[in-house]
């Protein structure tokens, strides 16, 4: 039979492991321009697809005033911003389940090469924030002639 020595305090550490790594996969961190961290309360789900001349991103963001969202382009990155609002007072016991997410959310997307951070667009639409970004116009090769002395 073999002996193990028995630590009470294991199932805490276990049960705080867990707890940590539930926290660290809610919240999203980053930094804005002005050095201030940035979390996240909820994450919008998105879809990205790369069309001939454009990339366009759609963001679920439904439930968002449209000047609540910030779109920003910044040395190859993209940066999508907000918050969802909960509107009134409301008294938790008067609801049954509470499920939908409110709070700031943040999402940063690293632009491909060939899309040109100038000309970006967005607009919101139906709960979903669209943003178009064109590709910009591919160089063709050319041969260069090496010349001998």
């Amino acid at each position: 039979m073999n002996l193990t020595r028995y630590n009470p305090w294991s199932m805490f550490d276990s049960l705080q492991r867990d707890i940590n790594r539930a926290f660290e996969r809610r919240s999203r961190f980053s930094e804005d321009d002005s050095g201030e961290l940035l979390s996240s309360a909820w994450i919008p789900s998105v879809d990205v697809k790369d069309e001939e001349r454009q990339v366009v991103l759609y963001a679920d963001v439904p439930g968002i005033d449209p000047k609540d969202i910030h779109v920003e382009s910044n040395n190859g990155v993209l940066t999508i911003k907000g918050e969802r609002k909960f509107e009134k007072e409301f008294n938790e016991k008067d609801f049954h389940r509470i499920e939908r997410s409110y709070g700031t959310f943040f999402r940063q997307f690293s632009l491909p090469d060939n899309v040109s951070g100038d000309d970006i667009s967005a607009k919101y639409n139906n709960g979903v924030l669209e943003v178009r970004m064109p590709k910009k116009k591919a160089s063709e090769a050319r041969r260069i002639s090496v010349q001998g002395s």
